[in-house]
């Protein structure tokens, strides 16, 4: 009796198995989701998304001498002086991904100890 509820349990269990895998399987081609795909690669191809490295954030005159140091140490890199009251902040680099942030990091922080990386 009981190997007959044990076998009934299991043919069951292995029913909802496959009309589990049965249902997510079918998927269909929606235009209007393909269509937002392509407006959202689109958007960020123009709008941009990525990280920067953020060297410095606090007072005008320390903010001025850390970027004159930092164009020195790392010429042709791009760098960025924004004023959101109440502090300066230099942010440089314009990275992809995370990783190209942090391996570029790893490079910065021997000179300039206090970077993070921040997204745009």
């Amino acid at each position: 009796m009981k190997k007959h509820r044990f076998l009934i349990a299991i043919i069951l269990v292995f029913i909802g198995g496959i009309v589990s895998a049965n249902a997510q399987s079918n998927t269909s081609n929606n235009k209007e989701i393909t269509s937002l795909i392509k407006k959202k690669r689109a958007y960020n191809k123009l709008n941009g998304t990525g990280y920067r490295i953020q060297l410095y954030n606090g007072l005008e005159r320390t903010a001025k001498s850390l970027r004159g140091r930092f164009r020195v140490e790392f010429p042709g890199v791009y760098t960025k002086l924004s004023y959101t009251e109440p502090e300066w902040k230099i942010q440089v680099g314009n990275y992809k991904t995370r990783l190209h942030a942090d391996r570029a990091l790893n490079k910065i922080r021997e000179k300039f100890s206090g970077a993070i990386v921040v997204p745009l």
